[in-house]
Parts: C-alpha cells; structure tokens; sequence
C-alpha cells in the first residue's frame, strides 16, 4: 500500500499559515530533512523481503525439522571419509568371518559394528554414509542439470512465443507422457551402469518438469512494466530474456527443484534396486536395501532396514523443506 504521508505532509493549509513551510514528515524524521527537500533513506526492498521469507519459513516447526535432518543428512554425507568406521569400497578392509553380525558385536581391529555388518562383512554404517553420498550426488546434480536446461528452453519458449513455443511445449508434453521410470530403464539399457549413466538419465525424464513451470512464470511475467521498458530500450534478446526475465522466474523454480531432489533420489534407489543403477563397486542406498533383500526373511534385518530408514528420513526432509519453500514463495497456496 502506498504511503500518502508525504504527499499529505506537502500539501498548503488552508488560512493565515498557508504560507509557512510545513515541517511535518515521518515519524523519526530530521526537521531539516523536510525543509530541504532530501527524502530520506529508502529501506533495502529485497534485504526485507529476504529476511520476511526466513522468518517465515521458520515459523514451521515440520520444516524446521526437515531442515535439520536434511542438514545433517548432507553433513553425514560430506564427512563419511573421516567419520566412518571403515572405508567400504576398500577390499582390503572386509573379512568373509565378520559377515551378517548383529548391530552392537565386535568387528575387524577392535570396532564396534553399530548397525551390523552385511554378507560381505562391510560395516553397515560406513555403507550407509558412502550410500548416502552417491545418493545425493546423483539427485542434486542430476536436478541441476536439468533444471538449467528446463528452465532456459522454458523461458525461451515463452519469450519467442509461435512455433518455438509450440514445439518446444509439444516435445514436453511428450516427453511427459511416459512413465519416469520407463524412461530411465530404457536409457540405461543402452547406455550402461554407472553413475553418469544415470544422471543422464534422471535429466532426461526431469527435465520436461522445469520447461514447464519455467514457461509458466515467464508468460506472465514478459507482459510486466519492465519487459516493455526494456524492449523500448532495444535491448538485446538475450540480455532481456537471462537478465531480466529468467530471473524473476527463480522462486517457482526453487520450489520444484527442492522437490524434484527428493524425486530423483527415490528414482535412483529404485534404478538401482532393480540391478540397473550404479555399479556394486559404488552402492547407493537403492543399492544396499537391493543386497539385504534376500536377508529379510532369514532374520537378518538389518542389511536393509537401516539403509532403507535412511533413504526415508532424507526424501521425508527433502519433501517438508520443500512443501515450507512452496507455501513461504507463494503463500496463495499455503493451506
């Protein structure tokens, strides 16, 4: 809401004093501010409007939460190297004779296997902490990357309008007919394990989701003041399009990007469950539940409960965060 304090302030009073220079501004405004003509200092707009969204996306205590275990998640994953008991893509650490321990019992120099070992002797908290990193390795770059790709076709669609918007919008529509899932199998049965393979992959089958949303925003936003003002400066295309337009097109993209993680973890495990993933030599946590499988019914849980509680508590996290960035960027959606 416009302030109509000043301009009230300017106006001359009516009768014997309608000649005087009027004083009056803000509250906590200098006398010799008005008189002179110097506004005073405008509040940082974006500064405000940053700090507004973090107090309110920590008024939450679900994304509160989330964030703390996404936080920690991510901080397990960065130090396993120097945190876990053991590094379990060494050959040389596992012994056959320290297979399927129960968690608690005592295991190669001495140390103790909290969550067990699995049919390899590998420690199943090491396995889990190096899991955890290729886990998230894949689903944020695999976001990143298709998200640059989505969104720069998407706001080119939107900007050039015609026959660019209509084929680009036409192979989004096609690309998300098909099945996620389907996709990535068909890739990676012609592409391979590994774990760029499936990056490649996940971008492929994400990145139509960025298009999208990004094309969007960028509809509405090329018919705003400031596009027509930079169009009447005859500023370049491009310049237009990534400078100013792409930019204010950022806080939807933030929102499906936080959730598309999550999406692309749980998409990686499941590759990788059904034995099309990464390799064994790099084992997610898809990965480890696959291998603890066909323990479960033998009594030895552990091999992949703990791994599977794991990818749980990171898509959960991921997902609140999320959900908070959803309704704190765009609050008619809040519930």
């Amino acid at each position: 809401m416009t302030d109509l304090t000043p301009h009230a302030a300017a106006r001359p009073v009516a009768g014997p004093a309608a000649g005087m220079p009027q004083s009056a501004g803000r509250p906590g405004e200098a006398a010799g501010a008005s008189d002179k003509g110097v506004p005073p200092p405008a509040p940082d707009k974006g500064e405000s409007l940053l700090r507004r969204h973090v107090s309110s996306f920590f008024e939450s205590w679900s994304a509160i939460i989330g964030l703390v275990l996404l936080v920690a998640s991510v901080a397990a994953a960065l130090l396993a190297p120097w945190f876990a008991p053991q590094d379990p893509y060494d050959l040389a650490n596992l012994s056959i004779m320290d297979n399927m321990l129960p968690p608690g019992e005592i295991f190669g120099m001495g140390q103790t296997a909290y969550l067990g070992t699995d049919d390899q002797g590998r420690d199943m908290l090491s396995a889990i902490l190096y899991g955890l990193r290729v886990s998230l390795t894949v689903g944020a770059s695999s976001v990143l990357i298709a998200a640059v790709i989505g969104a720069s076709l998407g706001v080119l669609a939107a900007y050039a309008g015609g026959r660019v918007e209509s084929f680009v919008m036409r192979v989004v529509d096609l690309q998300l007919s098909f099945p996620a899932i389907l996709v990535a199998l068909v890739l990676l049965a012609v592409f391979g394990r590994g774990v760029d393979k499936v990056v490649i992959a996940l971008v492929v089958v994400q990145w139509a989701y960025y298009a999208r949303t990004v094309r969007g925003s960028a509809l509405v936003e090329k018919r705003r003041e400031y596009i027509e003002a930079a169009r009447c400066l005859a500023l370049p295309r491009r310049r237009i399009v990534f400078r100013h337009l792409l930019p204010n097109c950022i806080p939807p993209l933030i929102v499906v990007a936080t959730v598309q993680i999550a999406n692309a973890i749980a998409l990686e495990s499941t590759l990788s469950f059904l034995g099309v993933g990464v390799p064994v030599t790099e084992p997610s946590l898809g990965m480890l539940i696959a291998n603890g499988y066909g323990y479960l019914l033998s009594g030895n849980y552990w091999i992949s409960t703990f791994p599977g509680v794991a990818l749980v508590i990171v898509i959960v996290a991921i997902n609140l965060v999320g959900d908070r960035l959803r309704d704190v960027l765009n609050p008619r959606l809040a519930k």
